[in-house]
């Protein structure tokens, strides 16, 4: 009688454990890739323009980025542009601009951040937009973080371009 229970206990902790570690583990093996242009300026005379450049460096010895990190001034609006862009997949990840120059830390992230979005895929070109309440002069970088673990997974430290 006793190890009827044993083997419903493990029956229950696979039928409820499973899904778990899929949902918790799956990302780390599943890409979403893409593949954005840049949004047009409005007028024609306005190109394009570099504000900040960064390039995504990885966080530790699991958790790697690479590619680059662009502010772009598009007409009024300020775009975050990743391109050539490349991060380990994870559960809740997000875009954040930081005050921390390479965040590697909770700690460091809590410094002062502005959360621009949910990150839309690990691979790929994609543009954030930047609000124009950010002062862009209080963000020393860029971070792929994961909200339900508290793990910075790539940095880019972003430099002024003149």
């Amino acid at each position: 009688m006793k190890r009827r229970w044993l083997w419903w206990l493990i029956a229950l902790l696979v039928i409820v454990g499973a899904p778990v570690a899929w949902y918790l583990g799956s990302p780390l093996f599943i890409n979403r890739t893409v593949s954005e242009a840049l949004p047009p300026s409005g007028a024609v005379s306005d190109a394009p323009a570099i504000e900040a450049r960064g390039t995504f460096t990885d966080a530790d010895d699991f958790h790697k980025g690479s590619g680059n990190a662009l502010i772009v001034r598009v007409g009024d609006d300020r775009v975050l542009r990743f391109e050539e862009f490349n991060v380990t997949n994870g559960p809740d990840l997000y875009v954040y601009l930081a005050a921390h120059p390479q965040p590697r830390s909770r700690a460091d992230v809590g410094q002062g951040f502005v959360n621009l979005s949910r990150l839309k895929g690990n691979i790929g070109a994609q543009n954030y937009a930047v609000p124009a309440s950010v002062r862009l002069e209080t963000y020393q970088s860029v971070v792929i973080y994961c909200r339900r673990f508290h793990v910075v997974f790539s940095t880019a430290t972003l430099q002024a371009v003149q």
